[in-house]
């Protein structure tokens, strides 16, 4: 082996190029340094510098009044009279008008940088980053030459219109959280009452489960066992949306259940709450509000598809996992002399996520 190795060292050693066979040998590369500067006509012509300044604070002018827009089409089109036409009216206009606020804004500044802003090449060293007594002076000397070559100091109207632009433009998204409170009106004088909201719904003693979105009346002999059924107050089927259809039925979807009377875990004071192994829970999560509509049959465990939140059925819905932090409401329910599912009473609490005035 040892011998192999020094006959290879020597074959090595002993090798020249063939009389044809070109050797390449490259030179360090250069550092061909900064490319030759193009002055810009803004740099050149006052005129034209004027031009740019003026085409700059008025897209963010054009920013402010977009943003005015949609805050003024959020009024003009209310999506709380229930028409089609104002939904998409309300979607299309809110949309446009913030779309072309923030839309002038980023061309605003993409023109102020390369229109009049500083145009100088330079270079910036790299240096050890550690706390030293002129890092202070420093920073503030980078701040003051970032404003001198911006001009953001001098040039006022460039300044304040993209101040007025940036605040305006947060105006219609603090305008819509206006939709998610509730409204007064002469025919419903608790509207103005969250919590009141929150905590009932349609649902009242003697009301029939029904179907959605039908409405036909649910028997108790009809279910069968495994059997997960989405369920609506009957009432609120000959409600339309003008009456508050999709609002009342937000609150009041429940999803229904069959299981062996023994499967289930009942508290002393619960007893009564299921019939014959049949039981219904709220349908709105109790983590964020989405929809729970997912029923695994043999394990009997209710799931939430937006952030997968566990409730078992067998014991009072419960969490067993994810971020929700209660278990799902129960609907109390019983059958009338007809043999149909009804309803005891509305729920207990107040469904859905929490929130500060919850009991």
């Amino acid at each position: 082996m040892a011998h192999e190795d020094d006959a290879l060292e020597h074959e090595r050693a002993s090798w020249k190029p063939s009389p044809g066979l070109a050797v390449a040998v490259t030179d360090p590369v250069q550092n061909p340094g900064l490319p030759p500067h193009r002055t810009r006509i803004t740099d050149q012509d006052p005129a034209a510098m004027k031009r740019a300044v003026r085409t700059v604070y008025t897209l963010f002018y054009i920013s402010v009044a977009a943003s005015v827009w949609a805050v003024a089409a959020y009024m003009l089109f209310p999506i709380e009279s229930g028409r089609i036409i104002d939904i998409r009216h309300n979607n299309l206009f809110i949309g446009l008008g913030i779309a072309l606020a923030l839309l002038a804004i980023g061309i605003g500044a993409i023109h102020w940088s390369k229109a009049i802003m500083s145009d100088k090449e330079f270079i910036e060293p790299r240096h050890a980053t550690r706390g030293r007594d002129t890092t202070r002076e420093a920073a503030i000397q980078v701040f003051a030459d970032a404003n001198e070559e911006s001009g953001f100091g001098r040039r006022t109207m460039i300044r304040n219109s993209l101040i007025a632009a940036v605040v305006a433009s947060v105006a219609p998204g603090i305008v819509l959280f206006r939709g998610l409170a509730p409204h007064n009106s002469p025919d419903h004088p608790e509207a103005g009452d969250p919590v009141a909201l929150l905590s009932h719904t349609m649902w009242k003693e003697g009301s029939r489960l029904a179907h959605d979105p039908t409405g036909k009346p649910i028997r108790a002999a009809d279910l069968t066992l495994g059997s997960a059924v989405h369920v609506i107050p009957e009432e609120l089927a000959s409600l339309s949306h003008h009456d508050g259809y999709l609002e009342e039925k937000a609150k009041a979807i429940v999803l229904l259940m069959r299981l062996l009377p023994d499967q289930l875990i009942e508290a002393d004071d619960r007893k009564d709450w299921s019939y014959n192994g049949i039981v219904a829970y709220s349908k709105v999560c109790t983590h964020v509000g989405c929809p729970v509509a997912l029923y695994e049959q043999q394990t009997h465990h209710l799931l939430c598809p937006c952030h997968q939140s566990q409730f078992d059925v067998t014991d009072h819905a419960k969490v067993i996992f994810g971020p929700a932090a209660r278990p799902l409401p129960q609907l109390p329910i019983t059958v009338d002399d007809e043999g149909y599912l009804i309803a005891r009473s509305d729920f207990q609490e107040p469904v859905g996520p929490s929130f500060w005035e919850r009991h």
